[in-house]
Order: structure tokens, then sequence, then C-alpha cells
């Protein structure tokens, strides 16, 4: 069986994310292990959120332009940590800027490597309440994971992965996604950590489905062959 043909290949998850976004902390640190779970394989697909928010006309997160909507967040996440048994730290910079560990996550969104550094990044960012958007911390984060780090950097930095990360962040608009953490299966579209489960479920039933039609005898897949035969 090819890599292209094996059951975590049949159903992927999308799985588009913001290191800035605090329900994309709670995915990143969850998506990995529930994924290795139903064999589902994760297509990261790591994106800039301001470009998606200041084309709805707003320029900093809603929950901060909405106080109300702020306030409930905050108390949301603490009931939410404490569900999923995260730490947890209220960022006092919400949302922090962090246009270099995307790159560098762009970089690596096929490497064995990549769940690792952004189960890192989050946890530098919303559980210690560090900037994370420098190179001495981005650098630091990829020596403690026994990577290249120079190398990785400098090819995050390159004019041709900026250039792809505008580009899918643009990809993400066109797909109408309008906040973080955001999951396809197909053409399904998941909004929230909340429908994380849902997503994964659906690709487990996507598998399931296209391994069924898969061992469907070919006559009986042609209606016009079926004819044929019962005559």
């Amino acid at each position: 069986m090819s890599p292209n043909t094996t059951p975590a290949a049949l159903a992927p998850i999308e799985f588009w994310f913001e290191f800035g976004s605090n329900y994309s902390y709670l995915s990143v640190m969850r998506i990995a292990d529930a994924a290795e779970r139903l064999n589902v394989r994760i297509h990261w697909k790591p994106f800039l959120l301001g470009p998606i928010f200041r084309s709805f006309g707003w320029d900093n997160s809603p929950f901060v332009l909405q106080k109300a909507k702020g306030d409930y967040v905050w108390k949301d996440m603490v009931r939410e940590c404490r569900k999923y048994q995260l730490p947890w730290v209220q960022p006092t910079r919400f949302p922090r800027a962090a246009v270099l560990p995307l790159r560098v996550a762009l970089i690596g969104s096929e490497q064995d490597w990549m769940s690792a550094y952004c189960r890192r990044m989050m946890l530098l960012n919303f559980a210690e309440d560090k900037d994370i958007d420098s190179v001495e911390t981005v650098a630091e984060v990829l020596e403690q994971l026994k990577l290249p780090a120079q190398q990785i950097l400098s090819a995050a930095q390159s004019d041709a992965n900026k250039l792809k990360l505008r580009e899918q962040t643009e990809t993400a608009r066109a797909k109408g996604i309008f906040g973080a953490p955001t999951f396809f299966v197909g053409n399904d579209m998941f909004w929230g950590n909340d429908r994380l489960d849902d997503a994964l479920a659906q690709c487990v039933a996507n598998r399931a489905q296209l391994a069924r039609a898969s061992h469907t005898p070919h006559d009986l897949q042609e209606p016009g062959r079926q004819s044929v035969l019962r005559r």
C-alpha cells in the first residue's frame, strides 16, 4: 500500500491555527494524541489571524474589542484548561505577535518535530506568559528539540517562505476561515476547539465510507452493468 492510500491518508484533518489564539492552544495540545488514537493524519496549517480580522474591519481580536466576550473567554479558558489538565496563565499581552514562530511552523509543517515545536511555543505563550516572536526565543525552542536552529530560521525568514505564509493566510480567507482553530475534513469546516472531536469523528466516518466503496465489486458500481448481469 502506497503512503497515499494508507488508512490515515484516506481522510486527513486540516488543522488551521495561530500561536496567538488561546483556543488554538487547547487544540495544539490535544490534536496529536487524539489523531494518533484514531489513525488520522494531520495537515498542519499555520496562518495569520490579523489579516483575517482586518478583512472584517477589526484592528484587534474580538476578545479585546468586545469586553463582555473577553471577560467570558478568560473564565472559559480556566475551565477548559482544568478539563484538559493543561497549565494556564492568562497572558499579559493578548494577542501576542507570532509571525516568526508561524514562519518556522510553515517550514516544519510536514516534519516529525512539528507537534512538539507547536506545543512548546503554545506553552511559552499561555502557560509561561512569555513573548514568543523573537529569534532568541524560537532558536531556544528549536535547540531544545535538538534541531538545527540557524538553518531552520534562515529558511523561515527567506522571502519565499514569507510569501508562502501570506499566501497560506489568503487561502484561509478564501476557504471562509474567520477564526482559529478551524478544521477541515474534505470540504466540511469545523470551527473551534470544541469541534476538534467532531472533526476527527468525521475523518473516521469518511475513511470507513471510502473503504466500503473500495471493496464494492466493480460491476456493482456501474448501474448499466448491473442491468446486464440481471438479464
